[in-house]
């Protein structure tokens, strides 16, 4: 279970970094983003460590290769905790960035991971949204 304290921090961040984002404020976001990361380096390895900051912090880094790197430590984060939602949603982001970078058969794994994960969730738009971009990727 993730820290409250923590978790409103962090769904705060992310409201204002999409803030800061949709007004083109890089000098907020840049200074939002920051306190984002801190938060995930300062409770990294701690009993506060959760996939969601580092997902998050995924969530808005803009280089993407770093995104993906970020990404995968949420997904390791997830599966120590063994949290289905969270297996599902952070392999489905590193699958959408892969298949920006052309790493389609990355993207293909990912997608087939994060639908097995999604079996035990009950969101069934996102399955769909899984199914969908899996089976773009096979058929092309």
């Amino acid at each position: 279970m993730m820290n409250t304290k923590i978790y409103k921090a962090v769904h705060t961040l992310a409201e204002q970094l999409m803030q800061a984002a949709s007004q083109e404020d890089r000098n907020r976001f840049d200074k939002l983003y920051s306190q984002l990361k801190a938060i995930c380096i300062e409770n990294e390895h701690s009993e506060k460590d959760h996939p969601v900051q580092w997902e998050t912090l995924a969530d808005f880094t803009e280089d993407l290769a770093e995104a993906l790197d970020i990404y995968a430590k949420a997904l390791e984060k997830s599966k120590a905790i063994n949290s289905k939602d969270h297996l599902s949603s952070v392999a489905f982001a590193m699958a959408s960035l892969q298949v920006e970078l052309g790493q389609t058969d990355a993207a293909i794994k990912n997608l087939q991971d994060a639908k097995v994960s999604a079996n035990k969730i009950e969101d069934k738009a996102f399955k769909i949204e899984i199914d969908a971009l899996l089976n773009q990727l096979l058929e092309s």
